[in-house]
């Protein structure tokens, strides 16, 4: 099947998925084995070993490449895993400039462990392209993005970082979780890199842990996959099944969470109990612009400003249908407080400069029926 000829849709079903050539099974089935018998001393089928190979591994990591518009995929057990092994292609000493607005995880591994390891980070607000610009050293090896962030829907210019980027000499990664690939291809503005935490929309049934990078470079390809057999960050054939049957529905899944979004947001925004929303698909947000260049979609993801913790808490816990939960991107609607949830591994200080206060709420609009969720949001505000 060529790829290039395909639409979104159609991969979705169809990248990296053929029938099994032994029952003529239409689903890819889970090759759940540790190792491979070899017919001789030195000769084998393709397969050895399954932290090495796996083919339902191999077919998610197709069937993601193909969605982002790459040539190349590499899964790995989870989201910062996969962040890790971009990172850790480089060497002691080397210089990383990292949107500050990133997943707490990410600034947590960033600052207390790869830092401790000689890799030297600088934080900014990527929104600001000269920021960008500015924190480049001779050193600088990666520039990392996340576009739209977590959890405060700023976005950054992919394009234009990749230019500063590359002048440098330096690569540019995409952290596309909060996107998905159906609103947004950051390889087509010309980043280097794409990584996602496949637990989120990619799977989108809240079952699984996974992560995956995509890439049109073949050294960088290369490394990956060295780096994952090396150090041992595999996610399992039951996960990678499951992530599958997910990507399956994405485009279908995609359509409902960014129309449930933008009614959610629209209905907040005008909400007498609500101080300030975030949601790059309303004409108020600062950046709505460049989410409509650069996005066809602006997902499910809207934080709000309640205006304290109080207010921030009977939110979180007033909603019947939006659970209280971390994580994001499943058919369910959650609900989360970043400050003391997602976020609460990075100091107070930096929290706030970048805007996660203690009245900051964070929704993931599901598929459900978006009436049944607004009802839901207006009486835990009313409670409130």
């Amino acid at each position: 099947m060529n790829a290039n000829n395909l639409r979104f849709a159609t991969l979705a079903v169809h990248a990296g998925q053929e029938p099994d050539p032994g029952a003529g099974a239409i689903m890819v089935p889970i090759y759940q084995t540790s190792t491979y018998v070899q017919p001789a001393l030195g000769q084998t089928h393709g397969y050895e070993y399954s932290r090495v190979q796996n083919p339902t591994r191999e077919a998610l990591e197709e069937n993601v490449a193909a969605l982002e518009g790459a040539r190349f995929g590499v899964a790995f057990s989870s989201g910062l895993a996969a962040i890790e092994a971009v990172t850790k292609r480089l060497s002691s000493g080397d210089h990383v400039v990292s949107e500050e607005n990133v997943y707490g995880g990410t600034h947590r591994m960033f600052t207390q462990v790869l830092a401790r390891l000689g890799l030297e980070f600088t934080f900014v607000d990527t929104r600001d392209p000269d920021l960008i610009a500015n924190a480049m050293r001779p050193n600088t090896r990666l520039v990392l993005l996340e576009t739209p962030t977590n959890p405060m829907m700023r976005l950054c210019d992919i394009q234009g970082a990749t230019e500063i980027a590359h002048e440098a000499g330096a690569l540019l990664c995409v952290d596309n979780t909060f996107a998905s690939p159906y609103n947004q291809r950051p390889l087509e503005l010309g980043a280097d890199i794409v990584v996602h935490s496949s637990t989120k929309y990619l799977n989108g049934h809240s079952d699984i842990i996974g992560g995956i990078v995509v890439t049109n470079n073949e050294t960088v390809h290369e490394e990956l996959y060295f780096l994952r057999k090396a150090t041992g960050a595999v996610p399992g054939p039951m996960d990678c099944w499951l992530c599958l049957r997910g990507t399956k529905t994405l485009h279908l899944r995609m359509r409902q969470h960014n129309e449930n979004g933008q009614r959610i947001a629209r209905f907040l925004e005008g909400h007498p109990k609500i101080e300030g929303i975030h949601y790059p698909g309303l004409p108020s947000h600062p950046q709505h612009e460049l989410a409509c260049r650069q996005m066809r979609g602006f997902t499910g993801m809207v934080s709000v400003e309640t205006g304290s913790l109080e207010r921030a808490r009977a939110l979180a816990e007033g909603t019947r249908i939006f659970a209280l939960a971390e994580s994001l991107g499943g058919v369910e609607s959650l609900i989360s407080h970043p400050a003391l949830m997602t976020h609460a591994s990075v100091p107070p200080q930096r929290r706030l400069a970048m805007g996660i206060s203690d009245g900051l709420v964070r929704l993931s609009v599901g598929v459900e029926d978006a009436d049944d969720l607004i009802e839901d949001l207006d009486q835990a505000l009313r409670s409130a």
